[in-house]
């Protein structure tokens, strides 16, 4: 193993409300923490953007703490943002993506900080700055982009990173090189979001800003008549009309939760309600799959569930029964995108995989 690969990896994790940090040496983990951001101080920031100074203050309170000194780290790896459409992979951080960072033309979200938090801290310590497989990975197969509707094309955002991390490790758990294996993944998390994976790339994906299964509080794919009456109800604007779909919508609209471990819990004590819904989630999870299955002609090799609502088995199994007859399914609960960045950047400095440019 290289000396390279011996060098120290911070990995930052920006979310709605926290920043995960975690440090990472050949591969183990050394420390982390999740910084927790007061809702009232994001607010005083009119943009995303504006939290940089923030959320990098708060990577180096951490590197302080962990005694890591100016200079000690190997590079600075952050989690992609809604970025232009890009092949999956470990990208340098350059002046491009820190524009595209900034001036969001895809969208706000607390993933676009990745990359400022990683360079800010990668020039403090003389360091390449990384992100890997962020959310706009975009691999699909040209007839997967076709929508039905002329000049409206399907667009693949996805929980790309965990769903790569999750299919590597499944390979070499069963001694496979990934480009040989085709596999249907399923992240349920905050959202779902689902990929067919042949040849080692994301050549179809179910992306939850536009459809498929609902999740904690995403409604997923709304029957477009009833899209159309929301948007053009009396009073209806566009901002309340996003909240109720992104934020009010899938379990929390049914059961007044986002926790499906609550709704697991409120099903075992006899609430049908929550028997039925958490059913339904299982059920649109498995009719997204089977969808996938035929994206890869139904030659799949195996079905994973990952991301950090595959802990409970109310919803896992509901699924399992009935995904089994397509292929072996195998679950790898929880999202450890810490892990998943810090590999993506070691397997550069290990000299396994050459960095991409992005601009």
């Amino acid at each position: 193993m290289s000396e390279a690969f011996q060098d120290l990896v911070l990995a930052v994790n920006p979310g709605a409300g926290s920043t995960k940090l975690g440090l990472f040496r050949a591969g183990a983990r050394v420390a982390e923490h999740t910084e927790r951001h007061d809702e009232r101080e994001l607010e005083r920031f009119p943009r995303i953007a504006d939290q940089l100074s923030l959320r990098a203050q708060a990577a180096r309170a951490f590197l302080s703490r962990a005694g890591v000194e100016r200079g000690a780290l190997g590079a600075v790896v952050g989690r992609g943002g809604l970025f232009r459409p890009l092949p999956s992979g470990t990208y340098l951080v350059d002046e491009a993506m820190l524009r595209d960072a900034r001036d969001a033309p895809r969208g706000e979200h607390a993933a676009n900080l990745g990359a400022p938090i990683a360079s800010a801290i990668a020039d403090e310590h003389g360091c390449p700055a990384f992100i890997v497989d962020p959310v706009s990975v975009d691999e699909l197969e040209p007839v997967a982009r076709v929508s039905g509707l002329a000049g409206v094309e399907r667009k693949s955002l996805c929980h790309a990173l965990n769903m790569k991390a999750v299919a590597r490790r499944h390979a070499a758990a069963c001694g496979r090189q990934l480009e040989t294996l085709r596999l249907v993944v399923a992240h349920l998390g905050t959202g779902t979001s689902l990929s067919a994976q042949r040849d080692g790339r994301l050549v179809d994906v179910v992306n939850p800003q536009d459809e498929g299964p609902f999740s904690g509080d995403r409604c997923g794919g709304v029957p477009a008549t009833a899209l159309v009456d929301l948007c053009f109800a009396p009073g209806a604007e566009k901002s309340a009309v996003r909240k109720r779909l992104f934020g009010d919508g899938g379990l929390y609209s049914y059961l007044g939760t986002r926790d499906v471990r609550a709704a697991a819990e409120r099903a075992r004590s006899g609430d049908v309600l929550a028997e039925l819904v958490l059913d339904a989630m299982a059920y649109q999870v498995a009719k997204a799959m089977g969808e996938l299955a035929a994206a890869l002609e139904g030659k799949v090799d195996a079905l994973l569930v990952t991301g950090g609502a595959a802990n409970g088995e109310e919803l896992v199994g509901g699924i399992r029964r009935r995904v089994e007859w397509i292929a072996p399914v195998f679950v790898y609960p929880g999202e450890d995108e810490l892990l998943a960045l810090a590999e993506g950047a070691q397997r550069v400095l290990a000299g396994e995989e050459r960095p991409k440019n992005y601009g």
